[in-house]
């Protein structure tokens, strides 16, 4: 095998970050400081100073200095409404961005999960998102940013699950695609509404301006029943048909314990799954680490073998805690890009 060509501009940051580090290190920690300000009013604009200072658990005084120095330097706007990201704050954003993954050798971990897991892509965020709110939106942030990249052509499909980091995926859209009709990829789960992946289908199509079809049939009911529903609900029927037939996924990850009684199983089962080698869940599905499927949850939609036939998959999945599931879900087959962020990244890094 040949030896992978790096791009210029990949070489120019990692020449940079190396000449910062030999001899301004106390540079690099102010550059952080600053991105992680920025990022944070990006995602709460407008904000007052003490919320931000709350929301990065750091003291007023020490906000106040760096916002003044946003503020001076063009990047923040500051009004009676609180602090905004001005559009050359914006675009400083994003480069600083591409400078933080390099700092911290997230665009080589890029690369080496996404051969390791056998995916076309993954995408780092830089931080916790566990510990972490902004983090979280970063993730969602991405994830919008990849669909937007692959809703190209009129009247596609989009199919979402349920959860918080899919709320996040829909909070983040800003771009229209009217033509898109989004689906829930499969029965609800009982969880919060505003979590379900009916009421997510629904936020993400009234962001892009498109359509969205519902499907209420609850997780966890009968193969019997499910087949009666479809028999007699053309409704229920058209749904079904339309998920699997989408053009894009995007769904979460989910540990094995927390997603079991999420759904009500009892101890016993619970305890069982787990025994039998379960640590990841996507779709409904338990799988070991090896990606070997232990229990499938009957419900009307996708099943992780339906995802050969979607045309582009996205897991979006993040913290530390959730790195066995990553690699279970991912390594049981299907998925095209995966969307985390840099504690569960490295996480990953050890166990594969």
């Amino acid at each position: 095998m040949g030896t992978k060509k790096v791009p210029e501009e990949e070489l120019m940051w990692k020449k940079t970050v190396q000449l910062h580090r030999k001899i301004a290190p106390e540079f690099i920690a102010t550059i952080e400081e600053r991105y992680d300000i920025l990022r944070s009013i990006q995602h709460v604009e407008p904000v007052g100073r003490r919320a931000l200072a709350a929301i990065l658990d750091k003291g007023e005084r020490v906000v106040r200095a760096q916002v003044d120095f946003l503020k001076n330097a063009g990047l923040v706007d500051v009004s009676s409404m609180g602090m905004t990201i001005t559009r050359e704050g914006q675009l400083m954003l994003k480069d600083l961005s591409e400078y933080i993954k390099v700092l911290h050798g997230l665009t080589v971990l890029e690369d080496e999960l996404s051969e390791k897991l056998g995916l076309k892509q993954v995408i780092i965020i830089p931080g916790d998102s566990e510990t972490d709110t902004t983090v979280r939106r970063e993730l969602g942030r991405a994830a919008a940013s990849v669909l937007a990249q692959y809703l190209i052509k009129d009247d596609m499909i989009v199919a979402v699950s349920g959860g918080t980091i899919m709320a996040n995926v829909a909070e983040s859209i800003h771009f229209t695609q009217p033509t898109v009709t989004v689906v829930p990829a499969r029965g609800g789960l009982g969880e919060k509404v505003e979590n379900q992946a009916n009421t997510i289908a629904a936020a993400m199509a009234n962001k892009l301006g498109g359509k969205y079809r519902m499907i209420h049939v609850p997780e966890g009911v009968s193969e019997e029943m499910v087949g009666a529903m479809l028999a007699n609900n053309s409704n229920i029927l058209t749904v079904a048909d339309m998920i699997k037939r989408a053009d894009v996924l995007i769904h979460g990850i989910g540990q094995a314990r927390e997603m079991a009684v999420r759904r009500g199983f009892d101890e016993e089962f619970v305890s069982k799954l787990i025994s039998s080698g379960a640590v990841g869940e996507a779709l409904g599905h338990y799988c070991t680490l090896e990606g070997k499927n232990i229990y499938i949850t009957s419900s009307v939609g996708l099943h992780l073998d339906d995802l050969a036939d979607i045309g582009v998959v996205v897991a979006v999945a993040g913290g530390q805690k959730k790195a066995e599931a990553i690699v279970a879900v991912t390594s049981a087959g299907g998925e095209d890009v995966l969307i985390t962020d840099e504690s569960a990244a490295k996480a990953i890094q050890s166990i594969i």
